[in-house]
């Protein structure tokens, strides 16, 4: 069975035991293992399939935390470091009334950040299917590297590499550089996962049609536009198409959009989509994958955390 591998950061979330209130104002938070890249293994995994993920993580108990939760839930972590020069990363999460968040990072430095490039091994991905990494962990500091090279590796064993921007303000001092770091690595990615709160922010464009010019450079093939509660679209240079979302009621978006993604990637491994067959899948295939990452996705939302509030199997998610 090949394997999702994905970069970057895996942390504790610590989520509030209140809603609607600022961070500032909250009483008590409770920890989870979150992480974007973490979480996309997750849900890729939930659905039967083989994922591994590459971090670092320091030598203290959230780091075993992160750990316990990866074999509770059968995520590879034989690429994952630890170390005592840095702590494990923290984020403090508030919902919002609407179940949106406010962040506030524990991460200056955190392990993951100072993983260096020679750490990463050619081996790790002989059998790997996709490569998945967001922005996070592309500041100005050892991973950035570490992402250039799995990067290299994943394209020259041909595997489907797919970035999620996972626009995170409050980690970037310089905003333009976040955007820039963002226009680097997007053309490297066969599959863009953005959002409508995040591409006028990368694009300068309010929707995919005006920034298709800026979104299908380099390798990407497809783009996926999630819109939260207006559902998805999915584009290709020469196609389009549209899934509705179900109406439920928030209760936690953390880790929302890593369903989305890791379930999509999940549905092109079944189909055994390759790098070769993006541009040819029919569109019935990829409206169909649409639809099950969205039904993934609101099951989601209805419960707390982000790994643990993943469906657990089909069945759950084509009722």
């Amino acid at each position: 069975m090949k394997k999702l591998i994905a970069i970057g950061e895996a942390l504790i979330d610590f989520i509030p035991g209140e809603k609607s209130k600022p961070i500032k104002n909250v009483s008590a938070f409770y920890p989870n293992v979150g992480g974007a890249p973490a979480n996309v293994c997750g849900a890729f995994t939930k659905l039967g399939g083989k994922s591994e993920m590459i971090t670092q993580l320091g030598n203290d108990p959230f780091g075993d935390k992160i750990i316990d939760e990866f074999e509770k839930y059968g995520i590879g972590h034989s690429y994952v470091s630890r170390t005592d020069k840095a702590n494990t990363s923290l984020a403090f999460v508030a919902l919002k009334e609407n179940g949106n968040r406010e962040f506030s990072f524990y991460r200056n430095p955190g392990a993951d950040m100072l993983l260096s490039p020679e750490s990463i091994k050619e081996e790790w991905f002989d059998e790997g299917y996709c490569l998945h990494f967001c922005s996070v962990s592309l500041g100005d500091f050892p991973m950035r590297e570490a992402h250039k090279k799995a990067i290299e590796i994943a394209l020259k064993k041909n595997m489907i590499v797919s970035f999620d921007p996972n626009i995170r303000l409050p980690l970037w001092k310089d905003k333009n550089k976040l955007r820039e770091a963002v226009m680097e690595f997007m053309p490297l990615a066969h599959i863009v996962k953005i959002s409508d709160e995040e591409i006028e922010f990368i694009t300068g464009k309010k929707n995919v049609s005006d920034a298709k010019d800026i979104l299908f450079r380099g390798n990407t093939k497809i783009v996926l536009y999630t819109k939260g509660a207006e559902g998805a679209e999915v584009y290709r240079k020469h196609d389009n198409g549209y899934s509705a979302c179900e109406d439920v009621e928030a209760v936690d978006t953390t880790g929302a959009g890593d369903a989305f993604i890791g379930s999509f990637l999940y549905k092109m491994y079944e189909n055994n989509i390759t790098v070769e067959s993006l541009n040819k899948i029919p569109v019935e295939i990829l409206l169909n994958a649409l639809d099950f990452s969205n039904r993934f996705c609101t099951i989601s939302i209805t419960r707390k955390g982000a790994i643990a509030s993943y469906p657990d199997n089909f069945k759950e998610v084509l009722k």
